[in-house]
């Protein structure tokens, strides 16, 4: 080979791939040169050559995988996500219709327990057994009050001061359901006013309950409308009005009859048809049989959490619904009759009069003598606590 110069360099046999030349920039570079170009600088050093691209290949059932793989509900915000739980529990009638929505995925855990979800939560959601009651649940009680669900804030109440035994504790989740209109947390206090509960015989204050009371049945709850006809009637805690208390009793059992209707229409009209398939007579002050109603799940607890747990000397109301104890001895009313039968109320003793303890009532002797002597020791016991200084 000659160069400008004149210079000879010995010429090599690379073979007929090697000899190959290609003009780059007004001179000639072997292809080794060009290779190493194209591999530094990916092919873009000028000249004719174009190398091809290497093309990225995607295995098509790794894009089928990628698209079954992928959560729909990832894409949705979480203002949607809220309003989808907040219909759900609202519209639940069990607790583990909620709780197996919570378990799906960490997000609707999480999402779950929003404020916003918890205080639209249903009472059958909230209906916690007394069997399964731990502290899990009382957590989730717990958080559902705080979040304004009055509904959690009256059942809260009614478990911590009668099963618990958290008065005050109790008391006040009660009084702010009652603030916020719940009329059956109304008419509990309204009945713990009544018997002066959690406190002393001194403590009862008969105005506040029937001013409770009243709220109550203004707002249509029929335990309410029947209390405050009997105590209107009788002159108890109010000046006495037969005429207007008889009218409560009729607003109570036009009421009672309305809830229950829909149920009675579907068992078949009539009473007689009624009474074919074991329906409970009463629930109307006069004479009229529907379907006993299902109880509060309060109730429904308290029943449950007593029947299982001896109380001692303290009795449990003698109406099957009601499920309330006493605080103290002595504390409820027992029938005037037989003595054998004990209510937190007058719209529990009216009920139950109806529904049972018609057919089993029978006088029984003595037993006046003996309620009045225990009384009088209890007083007298409470009087000498007074004077030690230990009374409440």
């Amino acid at each position: 080979m000659r160069t400008r110069r004149g210079l000879c360099y010995r010429s090599i046999d690379h073979g007929p791939e090697k000899k190959r030349r290609v003009s780059v920039a007004g001179g000639s570079r072997s292809s080794d040169l060009l290779e190493l170009k194209m591999r530094v600088f990916g092919g873009c050093g000028g000249g004719d050559v174009h190398p091809r691209k290497r093309r990225r290949t995607v295995a098509p059932q790794a894009e089928v995988a990628t698209a079954a793989d992928f959560d729909f509900f990832d894409g949705l915000p979480d203002d949607i996500v809220l309003f989808i739980l907040s219909k759900l529990i609202s519209a639940a009638s069990t607790p583990s219709d909620f709780i197996n929505v919570l378990v799906t995925c960490k997000r609707f855990n999480v999402l779950g327990f929003h404020p916003l979800v918890l205080s639209r939560a249903s009472p059958r959601s909230l209906a916690v057994r007394a069997r399964n009651w731990s502290e899990s649940a009382h957590r989730f009680l717990k958080s559902c009050a705080d979040s304004g669900n009055l509904e959690a804030c009256y059942l809260l109440g009614m478990i911590r001061f009668y099963c618990l035994q958290n008065r005050g504790s109790g008391a006040s989740l009660m009084a702010k359901a009652a603030m916020g209109s719940h009329a059956s947390a109304l008419y509990s206090l309204a009945v713990i006013q009544f018997n002066g509960s959690g406190g002393t015989k001194n403590d009862k204050d008969l105005r506040a309950g029937v001013a409770l009371c009243a709220r109550a049945a203004f707002l249509g709850h029929v335990d309410a409308l029947r209390e405050l006809g009997h105590c209107l009637q009788d002159g108890y805690g109010v000046r006495q009005n037969v005429a207007e208390g008889r009218r409560f009793l009729v607003q109570a059992n036009a009421r009672e009859l309305a809830r229950a209707l829909p149920c009675w229409l579907d068992n078949g009209a009539g009473s007689a048809h009624a009474h074919a398939h074991g329906a409970c007579p009463l629930l109307s002050d006069f004479g009229c049989d529907v379907p006993a109603t299902e109880g509060h799940p309060a109730n429904q607890f308290l029943g449950e959490w007593f029947a299982e747990r001896e109380e001692g000397e303290l009795r449990m109301c003698s109406h099957g619904g009601c499920g309330r104890p006493e605080t103290r001895r002595h504390e409820f009313r027992r029938c005037s009759v037989c003595g054998a039968v004990n209510y937190c109320s007058r719209a529990c003793q009216a009920l139950d009069w109806k529904v049972r303890h018609k057919a089993e009532c029978a006088p029984m002797n003595g037993w006046v003598e003996e309620e009045e002597e225990m009384v009088e020791e209890e007083e007298e016991a409470q009087v000498e606590g007074d004077v030690n200084g230990d009374g409440v």
